[in-house]
């Protein structure tokens, strides 16, 4: 029996009525809302949102007047192209079904879509206030594009024409390397893809066998608003805020805009120009450099020409070197004259003082002088005799008064002391003597060495000599054929060639005064 059957009972209200448990009543419900209501779409404006570790997602659909839940479970969640978010207006498409749990019915959602053109604009402007709140639309986090990149990445689709104008606008410009990482560029899959491929090119090693580009390029050719939105979304600005390499966007037309856009370093109108900007023209740059050339030789030119004029100019004002030499000349020529008569003249005056002294010289004043030196002498003689005396005896007792005040002890202590002091000095004496001594030693073998190796004797032992002509050193065949005699140079001797043979003899060990011929 169906449990909604109305059956009609003559006795008291509800006597006859049928007895459900809350678990059969609570079913019935269910079968009822599920079959009244399979498949149903619903407009309406995201309240709370819930995301639990679970990976479900639990919501609330609202209008101006009532409230219905909402769940998605979590392998929806994964492939739905637009996530819900609080405020924006959408179309769920799901069933209704009941919540006996809580008493509760709900919609599963299946899919969910923003309700036209104006909920897109509105989530787009509520991620980018939060975005750019965090601070990442702010210029000076944005990188300057390198002048000229060994190596360009670009993220993009390898099937469409945007790789192609890329590729060649960059032939016609400057050829350069690029690494192209294939992505979706539209769809569920295009804004994680676009992610990974961007951290993916930071993640690559400089200098590698995959080298890491310089510069990275987002491409994508024009679109409608759904087919650009994961653009849009947050995981690929937050990868493009994140990225280590100066980043071009060039998504859509020029009329187009993405979240992107406001976070990329420089934004291009088109593809195209984001490889103008990536860039510079091979030919301009190679003419500029050579106006450059030109002008950098003509100012060297005209540089040279004026220091040689002022040089000149110079050269005219400066004296000769005779009339510099004019006056120093003349006044060697005078002093010469003028110093033999001055010698002759010093010469008579020494002699004249010289006899002046000498006459006052008499035998008599010299004996009567050491007459009364000797009288004075014998004077202090007899005084120095007493005065010694009291000085011994002053002497001795302040001697005797010193020596009873002297400790032995202290005198050996410190005398103990003094001695190991100057024990240690003259053990870090000769340490550090013995230090220097090879020190020195070090360096007078290290200096004999870099002799020996830089001298002559040790490329003769390897086979070359050094050809000699009358002490002379020859240095080429003319002048070899011109001697009469040759002396030859080995190793371990010298050997003479030519005319007078002489015997070989040992070879000297100081070095030639000039370089010789090693053959």
């Amino acid at each position: 029996m169906d449990l909604l059957d109305d059956t009609p009972d003559d006795g008291p209200k509800g006597a006859n009525s049928p007895e459900f448990t809350v678990t059969e009543l609570s079913g019935a419900i269910k079968r009822v809302i599920e079959g009244e209501f399979g498949h149903v779409r619903i407009r309406g404006e995201v309240g709370r949102v819930s995301r639990p570790r679970s990976g479900h997602i639990y919501l609330d659909l609202k209008d101006d007047s009532s409230v219905i839940s909402g769940v998605i479970w979590k392998g929806v969640s994964a492939r739905l192209d637009t996530q819900p978010e609080e405020g924006i207006e959408v179309i769920a498409t799901g069933r209704i079904t009941t919540f006996g749990g809580q008493s509760k019915y709900q919609i599963v959602i299946e899919d969910i879509k923003p309700a036209g053109m104006g909920a897109l604009m509105a989530l787009l402007e509520k991620r980018k206030a939060a975005l750019s709140a965090e601070g990442l639309f702010d210029a000076a986090l944005k990188r300057p594009i390198p002048y000229l990149p060994e190596v360009i990445g670009v993220v993009t689709s390898p099937s469409g024409a945007v790789i192609r104008d890329i590729l060649h606008r960059l032939r016609d410009r400057f050829p350069r390397k690029v690494l192209i990482w294939p992505v979706a560029v539209q769809g569920a899959k295009c804004a994680p893809e676009v992610a990974r491929a961007i951290a993916g090119f930071n993640a690559l090693t400089p200098g590698g066998a995959l080298p890491r580009p310089d510069l990275l390029i987002v491409a994508r050719g024009g679109g409608s608003v759904e087919d650009l939105w994961g653009f849009n979304e947050e995981i690929v600005a937050r990868a493009v805020a994140a990225s280590q390499i100066p980043l071009i966007s060039a998504v859509g037309h020029e009329t187009d805009t993405t979240l992107i856009d406001f976070v990329s370093d420089k934004r291009a109108p088109t593809p195209t120009a984001a490889a103008e900007l990536a860039v510079p023209v091979r030919h301009e740059l190679a003419a500029w450099l050579d106006a450059q050339s030109a002008r950098m030789s003509l100012s060297v030119s005209q540089g040279l020409s004026r220091r040689d004029q002022r040089l000149r100019d110079m050269a005219r004002a400066l004296p000769r070197v005779d009339s510099l030499l004019d006056g120093p000349r003349q006044r060697l020529d005078r002093a010469g004259e003028r110093l033999g008569p001055a010698l002759i003249a010093g010469v008579q005056q020494h002699k004249i003082r010289l006899a002046d002294l000498a006459g006052a010289l008499r035998p008599a004043a010299l004996r009567r002088s050491l007459s009364n030196d000797r009288r004075r002498l014998e004077t202090l003689s007899e005084r120095l005799a007493p005065a010694l005396l009291r000085s011994v005896a002053a002497k001795r007792e302040g001697l005797a008064s010193r020596v009873r005040n002297l400790r032995p002890e202290a005198l050996t202590q410190e005398q103990a002391r003094l001695t190991d002091t100057l024990t240690r000095t003259v053990r870090r004496l000769s340490d550090a003597g013995q230090r220097q001594t090879n020190a020195w030693r070090q360096r007078i073998d290290a200096a004999e060495r870099l002799r020996v190796t830089l001298g002559y004797e040790a490329t003769l032992e390897r086979g070359f000599a050094v050809v000699r002509s009358e002490g002379a050193v020859l240095t080429s065949a003319k002048a070899a054929k011109k001697a009469e005699t040759l002396e030859i140079q080995f190793a371990d001797g010298i050997v003479a060639v030519g005319g007078k043979q002489a015997p070989a003899r040992k070879a000297p060990t100081t070095p030639p005064k000039d370089q010789g011929s090693l053959f």
